[in-house]
């Protein structure tokens, strides 16, 4: 691993749910997350302040359009809050809502861990 490069923590499914893309697309998002790991931007990504401060999207070009949501501000890791194929020009609520969730819980825990003296 690279000396500056930042471990990738995946919440909830998404790991899973990459994983689902096609080769292409899975392939696209590796790179570009591995762009993040390293301090870089991904080629093409897009600021999400709907979700939570500090939160980005890959945006991925493939035959369907597939969308990777991330926050890399915290000096630990990367997170990778959600992973999903986008159908329509706008964001399904749902989720948005997702990546909110995992963002919020993602907030708590690191509070909690804070509180406790173990961060």
């Amino acid at each position: 691993m690279h000396v500056n490069q930042k471990p990738i923590v995946w919440l909830g499914s998404s790991r899973r749910d990459l994983q689902t893309f096609p080769q292409d697309a899975r392939r696209s998002a590796g790179f570009q997350l591995r762009q993040v790991q390293q301090g870089l931007n991904p080629a093409d990504f897009k600021s999400m302040p709907s979700i939570g401060s500090g939160v980005y999207e890959i945006r991925l070009h493939t035959a369907v359009e597939h969308r990777v949501c991330y926050v890399a501000k915290f000096a630990e890791a990367v997170y990778v809050l959600h992973a999903f194929s986008k159908r329509t020009r706008k964001t399904s609520r749902h989720d948005i809502l997702v990546s909110r969730e995992r963002y919020q819980a993602l907030l708590a825990q690191r509070c909690a861990l804070r509180n406790t003296g173990r961060e």
